[in-house]
């Protein structure tokens, strides 16, 4: 697949949920409404969604949410979707988690394939966690964590800069990241879905002033390294690894996007900052076969925008797509 800018799309993101556990204060509002199980894709309709997009060219697939290790039957799915690695026709099946549920699934993961994981995690102090996520117990994490690395897993730690919230704490996270031989990658907040009283401008803190607080201490090496996703890496000389930064504020990184996301819907989002998509939850549900869910795919890449229109502005709304990110997949 290759989008009207030359990008090939080899990359994949689809939630499996809506559905959280938690109700981090940049992402969900503390009420949320979530979809009715009808309008939810299937078990099986994912696992036919997934393996139409890697028969057309996706070489890695990342499974988010919401968390999607509370979807029922979720074992299923990435079990069903590890025989394209075992035929050789994926090169990566991956998740996206806050790792509240990790201590359950580890072994399972690991078993059907699974190398690494991105664990959310905005601090390292119970109270704060528990303020950032409204109701999340750290120790519940990081018992996950551990489970992770007993699995072999390969972890990455997500951490989201919050402006007067977690900006205290980043030196720490790096040192107890060197410690536990996780990488790291800090994320601008993004304007997505109303989340309430918490204004996101009030949140946003650009990673170029955390990389100059974290060069304070530590010694940052650029490296051309990638995973396939927008991070740009650094090496830590003090750590011995990797620290990335995803910015989608401050550096557009549009130009080299390979990705496209679906939703739990079946909504192709071929842009995570545009409000275009493809209904491809009709086209599966509307035949046996997979022309019409492959030509709906066709369709919607052919219309891949160039880049995103994120913005934050005092006199703007602050909300660039109306969707939350829970919705759309991380």
């Amino acid at each position: 697949m290759q989008d009207p800018f030359g990008r090939h799309i080899s990359y994949l993101r689809v939630s499996v949920t809506d559905r959280c556990d938690l109700r981090c204060v940049y992402c969900m509002a503390e009420d949320m409404t979530f979809l009715p199980r009808k309008e939810v894709l299937s078990i099986e309709e994912l696992d036919r969604l997934c393996s139409a997009f890697i028969r057309m060219g996706v070489r890695k697939l990342r499974l988010t949410g919401g968390e999607p290790l509370v979807r029922r039957e979720i074992m299923s799915l990435i079990r069903l979707l590890s025989r394209h690695l075992v035929s050789g026709d994926l090169d990566e099946l991956t998740l996206t988690t806050n790792g509240t549920q990790l201590a359950k699934h580890a072994e399972a993961l690991a078993a059907a394939g699974v190398k690494r994981v991105n664990v959310s995690l905005d601090t390292l102090r119970p109270e704060a966690f528990k303020a950032i996520t409204r109701w999340g117990d750290l120790d519940k994490v990081l018992e996950g964590l551990a489970a992770a690395r007993r699995a072999g897993l390969k972890v990455k730690i997500n951490t989201v800069a919050l402006k007067g919230v977690n900006d205290g704490d980043v030196d720490d996270i790096v040192a107890w990241c060197g410690d536990q031989g996780f990488d790291i990658a800090f994320i601008e907040v993004m304007p997505m879905g109303d989340i309430g009283g918490e204004r996101r401008l009030e949140q946003y803190w650009p990673l170029s002033k955390l990389r100059a607080d974290l060069e304070q201490r530590w010694t940052l090496t650029d490296t051309n390294f990638q995973t396939g996703g927008p991070a740009r890496y650094v090496d830590c000389a003090e750590t011995g690894q990797r620290i990335g930064f995803i910015t989608p504020m401050t550096h557009n990184f549009c130009e080299s996007c390979n990705r496209v996301r679906v939703t739990c819907t079946g909504q192709l989002f071929m842009c995570l900052g545009q409000e275009d998509s493809a209904d491809l939850r009709a086209a599966l549900r509307s035949s046996e076969g997979d022309e019409k869910l492959e030509a709906a795919i066709r369709e919607a890449i052919a219309r891949k925008p160039k880049g995103h229109d994120f913005i934050l502005d005092r006199r703007a709304s602050n909300v660039a797509v109306s969707r939350h990110m829970s919705v759309t997949g991380g």
